[in-house]
């Protein structure tokens, strides 16, 4: 069998399924330095694989030229850099259509398995037990195993803070206080902590007067949120809209904890090591989409006893009448001294 020198990884979307891609390629790269990879992903996604050595990064402009037929043509830029592998980590119809067409270049194929069926069964469960499946990263990391590199995951080192610039610098201001980032959106509202209990955590640790927080979130809508959920507060910070996605991770680097949903951002915090605190509505951290190398204390769950169909969907965009409600048995207080914990160990 030809030996592997150049292995093309496709993940196109979204930001964090491709976030989770990130400590699965950061040991790869350590475990195999020789081994040159390409990553294929939309240019925005470019900033989280840097820093990564024997990494590169093809753009994917799925809206322009690569464009429907167009995407024949990036599969051919792809094989013009010389790939002779490609991990498939995405499984969809676009990236079959470039796996498929490279198979015939006589270019070596491995794809995720997203355990549709397994996932499939949880969501069934109708409030009977239920168990952990493989996390995205394990299921990941088994794709590069299929093309002859396993990796061991637990062998991820996290990288150093990312230096603060002075803009950044001021942002954080001179005071000693714990630097915690709050994400209070997703992508749907099953997944969402309610605003008015966001807001009474929000104005506890404002009041202890420990804490520096920002608010992050995209969108017009979420920005106007984000404004009235920072008003009254004087240690509270609205960085959405405000940074470059380059200066978000710098800022996210440096935290001393990401609170969030299951959503994008405790993504991003957790490949930079940071501790991060998710909280879960109609999901389930057991679908394996928690953030990288967090605890399982660290995930704050709806309750189930009360709401016995959770989780009633994997994305959060299925549920029945009345789950709208289920974050709502998550208290403020459990929240609160939940992050006090976390950024005040010895408190």
């Amino acid at each position: 069998m030809p030996k592997i020198n150049h292995i093309l990884v496709i993940r196109l979307s979204a930001m964090g399924d491709v976030a989770m891609a990130v400590p699965v390629l950061r040991v790869f790269s350590q475990t195999y330095p020789d081994v040159k990879i390409t990553v294929l992903s939309r240019p925005f996604f470019k900033p989280l694989f840097e820093g990564i050595p024997n990494i590169n990064f093809l753009e994917a402009d799925l809206k322009g030229r690569h464009k429907r037929f167009g995407i024949i043509k990036l599969a051919n830029e792809a094989k013009d850099l010389g790939i002779d592998a490609v991990a498939d980590l995405h499984n969809v119809i676009r990236s079959k259509i470039i796996t498929n067409y490279l198979k015939f270049k006589d270019v070596k194929i491995a794809t995720v398995d997203k355990g549709r069926a397994e996932k499939k069964a949880l969501v069934s469960a109708k409030g009977g037990a239920i168990t952990q499946l493989k996390t995205t990263h394990q299921r990941y990391a088994e794709v590069f195993g299929k093309l002859g590199f396993p990796i061991n995951l637990k062998e991820h080192i996290a990288p150093a803070k990312k230096k603060l610039s002075p803009k950044l610098n001021a942002l954080l201001g001179v005071e000693n206080k714990k630097l915690i980032g709050i994400a209070p959106f997703a992508a749907h509202q099953s997944k969402m902590y309610p605003l008015a209990l966001m807001a009474e955590v929000i104005r506890e640790l404002d009041r202890t007067e420990k804490y520096r927080i920002f608010l992050f979130g995209g969108g017009k809508k979420e920005l106007e949120l984000l404004k009235k959920l920072e008003h009254p507060f004087a240690n509270v910070l609205n960085v959405a809209g405000k940074l470059t996605f380059e200066e978000e991770l710098t800022l996210i680097s440096n935290l001393d904890l990401m609170f969030s949903m299951d959503s994008g951002n405790g993504h991003l915090a957790a490949i930079f090591g940071v501790p991060v605190l998710t909280l879960w509505g109609v999901t389930h951290p057991f679908a394996g989409f928690a953030p990288f190398n967090q605890p399982e204390t660290n995930q704050l769950l709806s309750n189930r006893e009360k709401f016995p169909l959770i989780p009633t969907s994997i994305y959060g965009n299925k549920f029945p009448s009345g789950y709208e409600e289920v974050m709502k048995t998550i208290a403020p207080e459990t929240v609160v001294h939940k992050i006090r914990e976390l950024t005040y160990t010895s408190s």
